[in-house]
């Protein structure tokens, strides 16, 4: 008996030994997760720039209140701005000046007037514009040995940095990685998300609530049963094809449009709320439902008096699981074209668009380092996306716990 015992304890320190390294291993990886992309994210954030004066008193005759009108960089375009910051550049960096700063460097300029139109009266404008992609590969160690000799010269000089981008967070999709943006995915990500969630979730929690409360046991609703597990493990692509089929067909005019997309993810995310919303109603004790009847409350009252509320944290945990695996989700959005190149973010629902994990492909793919160093950034801003959304429902979750 004491040799059994014996054994017994030494299985259950073992286990629990095995446990804690299981856990510890996975908050390894995590941590090192984590450690790796915001190390990589960081360059990410960054930009080269270069530091210079542009004259603007004289130069630009423009009246400031056309700048509150529609199409103001327009105006400033028409007025000669363009060609002013050419030619400031040149003057401070000698004949090739022109070619060290990134095109369309002088919208950034423009944009500081449209702020502050009274800038229009000030003597020279001090700016850090974006560097061009060959100046900002030479101050990365790349390009020909020229280049960078003069990049290190002008970085002795202060006047080319690398300095944290705040346009990144703010600006859409452009040809080079000096100014590029990561809000037009973003916001398509976030359109396209509360498009999912908006069909989902409802539809998912009456279908469970259907099943287990009101839908007799038959041979139909074993199909039923059966249809929404297999949907379930459905590969991802295979939405893709049927939204293409099915919604693209209904509405050809909504190609890459967040409806379109947040349609697509809410067929694949519908099996798993109802799954685990059946599995969270079946969990309610019975006696919850006798003692409701027997109060008086009729079968309706019973299942949205009762049954839900207790069910409902269950249903909410289903529901950021499959949410999660939505947002993460590549393959479908390409089936209906949200791999479409979008320079300004959507202004509504079926405005084209792109999503953070397509935005995150398109960049992997290039062969620009600048664009591999925004990747980084990209996949660092669609983690605290996820952890923002699954914050918000597991604080959801746990109120109603607490109120139940």
């Amino acid at each position: 008996m004491q040799a059994g015992l014996a054994r017994r304890y030494r299985s259950d320190t073992l286990f629990r030994w095995a446990g804690f390294g299981a856990v510890s291993f996975s908050a390894l990886i995590l941590v090192l997760l984590l450690v790796s992309m915001a190390s990589s994210g960081w360059a990410g954030f960054q930009r080269s720039e270069i530091r210079m004066s542009v004259p603007i008193r004289g130069h630009i005759q423009i009246d400031p209140a056309r700048l509150a009108q529609p199409d103001p960089l327009g105006g400033l375009e028409v007025a000669g701005l363009p060609a002013l910051v050419k030619s400031a550049a040149t003057q401070a960096f000698g004949p090739d000046g022109d070619a060290l700063i990134a095109d369309g460097a002088w919208r950034e300029v423009g944009q500081k007037l449209i702020d502050d139109p009274s800038l229009l009266m000030s003597g020279e404008l001090k700016v850090s514009l974006p560097a061009s992609d060959d100046l900002a590969n030479a101050q990365r160690g790349g390009g020909v040995p020229e280049l960078r000799q003069r990049a290190a010269r002008l970085a002795r000089e202060g006047a080319l940095v690398r300095a944290f981008d705040t346009g990144f967070l703010v600006r859409a999709d452009a040809t080079n990685p000096q100014s590029v943006g990561i809000w037009g995915a973003l916001k398509g990500s976030m359109m396209t998300m509360f498009i999912t969630l908006v069909l989902a979730f409802p539809v998912g929690v009456l279908s469970a609530l259907y099943l287990e409360e009101y839908a007799g046991r038959n041979r139909w609703t074993d199909i039923i049963e059966i249809s929404i597990n297999n949907l379930a493990a459905v590969p991802s692509i295979i939405f893709g094809l049927l939204g293409l089929a099915v919604f693209l067909a209904a509405f050809p005019n909504y190609r890459s449009a967040p409806l379109i997309g947040g349609m697509t993810l809410a067929l694949m995310t519908m099996p798993v709320i109802v799954i685990s919303g059946r599995n969270a109603i079946k969990a309610v004790p019975p006696s919850i439902r006798d003692a409701a009847l027997a109060m008086g409350a009729s079968p309706v009252q019973v299942v949205f008096h009762h049954v839900l509320p207790l069910a409902l944290p269950g249903i909410l945990t289903g529901t950021i699981i499959g949410m999660a695996r939505a947002l993460g989700e590549t393959a479908p959005l390409l089936m209906i074209g949200m791999r479409a190149f979008v320079a300004s973010p959507p202004s509504d629902f079926t405005s084209p668009a792109t999503v953070l994990p397509v935005q995150i492909f398109l960049w992997s793919d290039e062969i620009d380092r600048g664009f591999i160093e925004r990747t980084s950034a990209a996949i660092v801003v669609l983690l605290i996306f996820l952890l923002v959304m699954n914050g918000i429902a597991i604080y959801l979750r746990n109120r109603f716990e607490k109120r139940w």
